[in-house]
């Protein structure tokens, strides 16, 4: 359930490495309750701008509250209410998955239960197998088990089902959702745009250091960019057209032609399609603002 009060609150953020602007102007509100995503390429100032957020990098001007607090001025409370799942951590190898999860238990005012967090995140068979021996995407559940195991009011996610096998990322996706429905306000990273697709409630997309679109995920990109498109091919070659109304599309190509097309078929742009056109379109203005 949402609410109209910010978790996250950013006016005006920008970060500068000397002549290199990393993070270039951002306003946006994340609120209680919500999953938001924040996509783009890299290098494009995600992980810039959600490392400030957490308190781990300085800003070099803007506004930011999190939790109601100047990361740059949060204390140990303040980080005991957040879970942050990196895209790697460097566990105590040497420990097993329990003992690593009752340590981190014992750091937090109200943890989860060591047992409840091993069932959501499928490792209660491997509590007591050393970190070390564990495959790769085994460490990850671990990574994931350690963001959420404070029961955080907001829930850092970057990248989080990098190397799950499919039906893992399922058992993941319903974790996520059970923590949602929890009142936990998530920030959800993902090269996976079906994973955005199906988590979260509005996405931002950044390019350039700038935030180019923010919306809800079904809307993002407005109605113009969810005009299917048909596709055929014909003597000339393969063909494709955007309409509204694609079935009278076909109907008047089946009838021209005498039969269906060949290789036809008819898209509705997803999330990636729309995501990519728009990080193409942010490129090419920078190109032509740097040429200009």
């Amino acid at each position: 359930m949402t609410t109209t009060e910010a978790a996250i609150r950013i006016r005006g953020l920008r970060k500068a490495y000397g002549p290199l602007v990393a993070v270039d102007g951002i306003d946006l509100d994340v609120h209680r309750g919500e999953t938001f995503a924040l996509l783009g390429p890299n290098g494009a100032g995600k992980s810039t701008t959600i490392e400030i957020l957490e308190g781990y990098r300085d800003r070099t001007s803007g506004d930011v509250h999190v939790l109601g607090v100047d990361p740059s001025h949060g204390g140990l409370d303040w980080k005991a209410r957040m879970g942050i799942v990196l895209q790697s951590s460097a566990e105590a190898a040497q420990t097993t998955v329990r003992e690593q999860l009752a340590h981190f238990a014992s750091l937090y005012p109200n943890p989860r239960r060591v047992d409840d967090v091993l069932d959501a995140v499928g490792l209660r068979e491997k509590a007591k197998t050393r970190i070390s021996r564990l495959s790769g995407g085994q460490r990850r559940r671990v990574d994931v088990a350690l963001g959420i195991i404070g029961r955080p009011e907001l829930l850092f996610l970057d990248e989080p089902t990098t190397g799950f096998d499919p039906e893992a990322r399922r058992e993941f996706w319903g974790l996520v959702r059970q923590l949602k429905s929890e009142g936990t306000t998530i920030l959800l990273t993902t090269h996976y745009l079906d994973e955005a697709a199906q988590l979260s409630d509005r996405a931002g997309v950044i390019a350039g250091g700038r935030l180019i679109e923010v919306g809800p995920v079904g809307s993002i990109g407005g109605a113009d960019a969810r005009i299917p498109i048909v596709r055929w091919r014909d003597a000339g070659g393969l063909r494709e057209r955007r309409t509204a109304e694609p079935a009278a599309l076909v109907a008047a190509l089946t009838a021209e032609l005498g039969g269906e097309p060949s290789e036809l078929e008819v898209v509705r742009p997803g999330l990636e399609d729309i995501y990519l056109d728009l990080v193409a379109a942010a490129a090419a203005s920078d190109t032509k603002e740097q040429a200009a």
